[in-house]
């Protein structure tokens, strides 16, 4: 069906709204449900990458368009409080943190596309990745991925300095992706060579996402201050 969508789940309870009506879900639970989506297909394109999943990636691929509908939504959801209409949350989040949760949006789809793009790759690979290079790839994504998490739990808790933290782990993480980018020089096929690079620059786009996410949590930290 067209409309309702899963936003909140739990081991023993699933909460659906319809998405056609704006007004049914706040802004954040939008922007909460598009990291988990996002979080999830990350795991999961890396799982697929390294297991050979091609249903499991084509899986991954397919939820980014969840993603996007989410998206829309909150734009859909900050114009109408720039023009004063009722939604929900008005009367517990501010102009401010409307703003800051329709900006958090951007960079969260921008990460769910990365992530489908490292989906792709595995849906696409015929040959196993090599132990070596994906153990390290595991490794950088896990890096990667935590800075998106810890970013979204910075915002969510006004934690700046969590906030800061996340923007501090970049450095190490940019560290990570030149030793898997070195990795790849070792593999004898051209072809996989050139996809892994994919996946790397992917890897690093996302944790650059999350430290967007970081400064927007201290902005708005600083302005609850």
């Amino acid at each position: 069906m067209i409309g309702p969508e899963i936003i909140e789940e739990t081991a023993k309870s699933v909460v659906i709204q319809d998405l056609l009506n704006q007004n049914e879900i706040s802004i954040k639970k939008s922007v909460r449900r598009m990291f988990l989506i996002a979080n999830s297909m990350h795991k999961d394109a890396i799982i697929a990458l390294k297991n050979s999943d091609t249903d499991l990636a084509l899986d991954v691929m397919q939820r980014d368009d969840d993603v996007d509908r989410l998206f829309l939504l909150t734009a859909k959801q900050f114009r109408s409080i720039l023009r004063g209409a009722r939604v929900p949350d008005i009367s517990d989040i501010s102009i401010d943190e409307y703003h800051d949760l329709r900006m958090t949006a951007a960079p969260l789809e921008r990460i769910a596309d990365h992530t489908q793009k490292i989906a792709k790759v595995a849906y696409s690979m015929e040959d196993a990745i090599p132990d070596d290079v994906m153990e390290l790839t595991e490794k950088t994504s896990e890096a990667s991925r935590k800075i998106v998490d810890d970013s979204i739990n910075a915002l969510y808790s006004s934690n700046a300095v969590l906030a800061n933290k996340v923007i501090g782990n970049i450095d190490e993480m940019h560290s990570m992706i030149i030793e898997l980018n070195e990795s790849l020089l070792t593999l004898d096929s051209r072809e996989m060579v050139i996809a892994m690079r994919t996946v790397a620059d992917s890897i690093d786009r996302i944790g650059d996402y999350g430290a967007n996410i970081a400064e927007i949590a201290i902005n708005s930290a600083m302005a609850d201050k």
